[in-house]
């Protein structure tokens, strides 16, 4: 525990064989109480290495997607009693040395939720990030910004730490099971009024690291603006425009 808040890190998994047990070797468990690992029908042996790194470990049988595979890890992880939940990519493309630095920055109670921003630092395009996503993710980040009257250096990084109070709160349940799950997840903890931190985390793309292709950029993309445009008419809505 820290600060008497109990922690676990939940890892959503598919296909992460090659590169779950660096990311776990860079994991301080001093700092965490317990790491849970969801596999999402993965046809590798990442259930395997699991179990032989001694995580906590859920199988789907079916694969339900990324943000499927969310649902089951923050369900789990309050099943757990955590008042601190940390996702980490199992892809180690985010950097787990930065856990202790978001997970105190909720324990001080700044902040509901903490985010490990691509963008802060220039961080990107250093680490290889493809420059159509880079220039994509500015843009769709800037468009967010104006429509949710935010200011966040970006809206869709995979690295975050939620306080229990913020799950407890956000009918997550409801979201999309694909990629969109994230933005819908932060356009609600805006709309609820929760406090958002960020910090520089530094990025690897490389082969074995996650990514989704041209398409389904789009397709995601398309989604996060409609979520966007959709949370400004409440805004609208609740300022009596």
């Amino acid at each position: 525990m820290i600060g008497g808040k109990r922690v676990v890190v939940v890892l959503p998994a598919y296909q992460a064989a090659r590169t779950l047990e660096r990311t776990v070797s860079e994991i301080c468990r001093e700092l965490v109480d317990d790491i849970l690992l969801v596999d999402d029908a993965s046809s590798d042996e990442t259930v395997a290495i699991a179990h032989r790194l001694n995580l906590r470990t859920f199988v789907h049988e079916h694969n339900t997607g990324y943000g499927g595979n969310q649902k089951t890890c923050y369900h789990e992880a309050m099943k757990l009693g955590a008042d601190i939940v940390v996702m980490v990519h199992p892809d180690y493309q985010y950097s787990p040395r930065l856990l202790g630095a978001m997970i105190h920055m909720l324990v001080s109670g700044h902040y509901d939720i903490v985010l490990g921003s691509r963008i802060l630092g220039q961080c990107a395009l250093e680490g290889g990030m493809p420059l159509y996503k880079y220039a994509a993710n500015r843009c769709l980040t800037l468009l967010q910004n104006i429509l949710l009257r935010q200011k966040l250096s970006e809206y869709h990084t995979g690295y975050r730490a939620y306080s229990r109070h913020v799950l407890e709160k956000l009918p997550f349940d409801r979201y999309s099971d694909d990629f969109l799950f994230d933005n819908q997840i932060l356009c609600e903890a805006i709309n609820a009024g929760f406090r958002i931190g960020e910090i520089s985390c530094p990025t690897r793309y490389f082969p074995e690291a996650s990514s989704i292709n041209l398409h389904r950029s789009l397709i995601y993309g398309l989604g996060v603006l409609g979520c966007a445009i959709r949370y400004n008419r409440w805004f609208s809505m609740a300022a009596g425009k």
